[in-house]
């Protein structure tokens, strides 16, 4: 790890430090206010655990529900399981032993088919019905292309003033491996080939939300309400706050600091996914490339500064929150309407913003003061 990624990544937990709280404490004075005219139980102080080793992020789990500490430490250590296990499938760069992953996978391309776990397949499968709902533009083959930005960003970090971006022929090049079809799975068989030697899977739009999703059914299965995921930003809620408020939680200003916000919304049993222009990026004379490459042009997408998404399942939300940010805002609407239950944010690059009515019937007016 480069010491520009240490230090986003350092600066990432800070900021999650300063807004988490202020974020759940701004949910729990509308909470309180609500207890007080409705004689509702007292306030429960919620608990915390974080973690630090999965999907090169910083992890938090939530418990508002008031579940004792011996029953948060189970849940909250089968949850930090949960990630360990889908981190070590989706890694791209690392190979576990005893565990046929993602690197693997990509190493052997050209090769035989790999016999792989049971929830690997599923998550490819699952990925490759999130390329049809998408119309391709959440495509994990994509690999061989984002791997020649990765690498240029990752130069940029250990020299900025030698930074450059891929070449278009490289790009080019790159784009013709990147069909779905070259992903064979056999479901019977558990076994996973990737057909084309040049060819690479890159998960970054879709593991974060799908294994963020596998942790909230636990939760559910296990009776849990009251509880909070928020895994590198992806935020799962499960269930309500016990006095029915939901949470506050804030959508960042893409153009501004990371201390402004563009709006604060309230949700409950939903999970929250942005996209946006802030998070990776490196700059080349004085243009600013992010991470979020569009199929059409090879290059990052330049319709929005960000794009936030609410619906129920984290995977979905994930990989929409890229898909759609690759998309002009019409098409993107669309698209959210034959799906349902999707509501959407977008902030354009000049600052102006558009949303789903839904989304709308989210927003917290801010307090007058």
């Amino acid at each position: 790890m480069n010491a520009l990624r240490r230090f986003r990544q350092l600066l990432a937990f800070l900021l999650l430090l300063l807004i988490l709280p202020s974020l759940c404490a701004c949910g729990a004075e509308s909470g309180e206010a609500a207890a007080e005219e409705t004689a509702a139980p007292q306030r429960v102080e919620p608990k915390g655990k974080v973690y630090y080793t999965y999907f090169d992020t910083v992890s938090y789990v939530y418990d508002y529900a008031g579940d004792s500490a011996e029953r948060f430490d189970d849940r909250s250590a089968e949850v930090s399981h949960i990630l360990l296990e889908y981190h070590q499938l989706f890694d791209i760069y690392h190979e576990y032993s005893g565990v046929t992953n993602l690197c693997t996978l990509n190493k052997n391309a050209g090769g035989e088919p790999l016999t792989v776990d049971r929830k690997l397949v599923d998550f490819l499968l699952c990925a490759k019905n999130m390329y049809e709902l998408t119309d391709g533009e959440m495509n994990v083959m994509l690999g061989s292309v984002l791997r020649l930005w990765h690498a240029c960003r990752e130069a940029a970090g250990e020299d900025p003033q030698n930074a450059s971006i891929p070449a278009e022929e490289e790009l080019r090049r790159a784009w013709a491996h990147t069909d779905i079809s070259l992903l064979e799975i056999d479901e019977a068989a558990c076994t996973v080939r990737i057909a084309d030697p040049e060819a690479s899977i890159d998960v970054g739009a879709l593991g974060k939300g799908y294994a963020t999703e596998r942790a909230a059914e636990y939760l559910e299965r296990e009776g849990a309400v009251g509880y909070v995921l928020n895994i590198g930003g992806n935020i799962r809620c499960i269930g309500d706050r016990p006095d029915g408020s939901g949470w506050v939680t804030a959508i960042r200003d893409p153009d501004k600091s990371a201390q402004d916000f563009a709006c604060r919304i309230r949700i409950r049993d939903t999970a929250c996914v942005t996209s946006g222009v802030y998070e990776r990026y490196f700059t080349v004379n004085g243009t600013r490339y992010h991470h979020i490459i569009d199929k059409d042009t090879l290059y990052p997408a330049a319709y929005f500064g960000s794009l936030t998404v609410i619906t129920r399942d984290s995977a979905l939300a994930d990989a929409l929150s890229t898909a759609l940010f690759c998309m002009p805002m019409e098409e993107g609407m669309k698209l959210a309407e034959s799906i349902g239950g999707v509501e959407l944010l977008w902030i354009f690059p000049d600052g102006s913003s558009q949303s789903t009515p839904g989304f709308a019937d989210l927003i917290e007016e801010p307090e007058e003061s």
